[in-house]
């Protein structure tokens, strides 16, 4: 006589918050980058992926087969956290002929609380390109600051050495002219105009193609330590002249100490042609 096995215990669905399926037709299973809206009893889980989904760094519109679920209601829209970033690149006018700025996914998953109303800024002293953050903090409802990554680029006019360049040399055309480069890929600041270029010299050699920056520039010395030099003293309702030795170097306009003939030690403003100015 055989014996009657047990029904099968039938497994339980999978937890969904979602509606229950209809009995009349299956319902397709759809995988979201987007986490579906949490019930009510819980609290508010995954608050940068939520931000995430709500700045379009989740998954292409078109991989997603459901519509994603809505964001937490107050959060800045993409359009404004470019803004923020995109003000002081406008501040620079004309110097930066053009920009682009790419928002880019938020690392981890962290708990926010609700929040009514929240604003975007950038940190003080933040670069104005390259790998940057705007930040994003809950002013009504909770107290919570969160940083959306975004690389930035820029262009502008630069100076680009057009043939090899000595070290202690002043650039001029046509080994140097202006061209539009990415300021992005430079350590430096960039020199912007040939202008900026007038009385200063390389402090190392550069090569062809090369961007010049300020950094590799120095203002050229019109004294040296031990030139002789011309001394022009004016005093109130007075003025002379004599001949002195310097003690230091100093470029255009910078304080030089030098030695007079009667031995006396004056400082003075340098003056091209190795002339100090001294007042009294």
């Amino acid at each position: 006589m055989s014996r009657l096995l047990p029904p099968r215990p039938r497994e339980a669905a999978p937890y969904s918050a979602s509606l229950p399926p209809s009995r009349n037709r299956p319902v397709p299973v759809v995988r979201s980058a987007c986490p579906a809206r949490p019930l009510p009893s819980r609290r508010l889980a995954g608050g940068l992926l939520a931000l995430a989904c709500a700045l379009g760094a989740a998954a292409p519109a078109a991989a997603q087969v459901a519509p994603a679920a809505p964001a937490m209601p107050g959060l800045p829209t993409e359009a404004r956290l470019r803004e923020v970033l995109a003000a002081p690149l406008q501040a620079q006018g004309t110097q930066l002929t053009r920009w682009d700025i790419q928002l880019l996914p938020l690392a981890g998953r962290a708990e926010l609380a609700p929040c009514a109303r929240t604003e975007a800024f950038l940190p003080t002293g933040a670069r104005p390109w390259g790998r940057v953050a705007v930040g994003v903090r809950c002013v009504e409802g909770a107290a919570w600051t969160l940083m959306v990554p975004a690389q930035v680029r820029a262009w502008g006019v630069a100076v680009v050495a057009q043939a090899p360049l000595a070290a202690g040399t002043t650039p001029a055309e046509p080994e140097v002219r202006e061209q539009e480069v990415e300021f992005t890929r430079e350590p430096g600041l960039p020199v912007r105009e040939l202008g900026q270029l007038a009385g200063r010299t390389l402090v190392r050699a550069v090569p062809p193609g090369q961007v010049l920056r300020t950094d590799l520039l120095r203002t050229a010395q019109v004294v040296q330590i031990g030139d002789a030099v011309r001394l022009r003293i004016a005093g109130t309702g007075f003025a002379v002249t004599a001949s002195g030795q310097a003690l230091s170097a100093a470029a255009e306009g910078q304080p030089v100490r030098v030695r007079t003939e009667l031995g006396k030690i004056l400082t003075g403003t340098a003056r091209e042609g190795r002339l100090v100015e001294v007042a009294l």
